[in-house]
């Protein structure tokens, strides 16, 4: 099943953040510890020699996808519980693709960017990729969130509606093609609370990153028109 999307008001944006926070609030340190452990397997998985870091681009973005699992549960009043950091795995082997599909190019934007302004090898192991100026991570940051944002209801279609890969991916688009100037606000927001995430070196980011799995699924359930999440 895939559901038809819907243009909303850019005021929406704001409601969506609003609602990603009375999600929040009803388990701060769950939330938390779910950002801790997506962040953790980021920085274990790229210090494995070889692969770990072509790994990490694959195994985190099904961790990420736990909090959107998480945020559902508290929405239908269930609890927030850690298994969600796993839960995801669990999904069919399309949806594990496309879930990895979308990060991917993601990755791959931020990359080209990378090496295109400054030599930068992002499939090294860290400390080996060259020198990332402000300036440099800025743009990577920049080119990342506008590419994530026709991409941003994938792993909502293959994990809440069982769409195909195909499906999923143009679902997404339609959603966003209706809603351009709206998701652009939405990425802008969470570009700015990313960059306070890395100012605080990262410990921010153990908040910030539920905070915006929180918003994002708020956005697929306003943009979609989903009345109440599936169990």
């Amino acid at each position: 099943m895939t559901r038809s999307a819907r243009a909303v008001p850019t005021s929406r944006v704001f409601v969506w953040y609003e609602e990603a926070m009375r999600l929040f609030k009803r388990a701060p340190l769950n939330w938390c510890l779910l950002g801790l452990i997506t962040l953790a397997s980021e920085l274990l998985l790229q210090l494995i020699p070889g692969l770990g870091v072509a790994a990490s681009k694959v195994i985190v973005p099904v961790i990420e996808c736990g909090m959107l699992l998480g945020a559902a549960a508290l929405d239908r009043g269930a609890p927030l519980e850690l298994r969600y950091a796993v839960a995801a795995f669990a999904a069919r082997t399309t949806a594990l693709a496309a879930i990895v599909g979308s990060a991917l190019l993601v990755f791959g934007a931020e990359a080209l960017t990378g090496y295109a302004i400054a030599g930068v090898n992002l499939l090294v192991p860290a400390g080996e990729e060259g020198k990332l100026t402000t300036g440099t991570m800025g743009a990577m940051f920049t080119i990342g969130t506008l590419v994530s944002l026709p991409v941003l209801f994938v792993p909502f279609a293959v994990l809440f509606d069982d769409a195909s890969l195909g499906q999923a991916f143009a679902t997404s688009a339609h959603g966003f093609a209706l809603n351009v100037l709206p998701l652009l606000v939405f990425g802008g927001v969470a570009l700015l609370l990313i960059v306070v995430g890395l100012l605080s070196f990262g410990v921010a980011l153990v908040a910030i990153l539920p905070l915006l799995s929180a918003a994002s699924y708020a956005a697929w359930k306003d943009v979609y028109a989903v009345a109440s999440p599936r169990a």
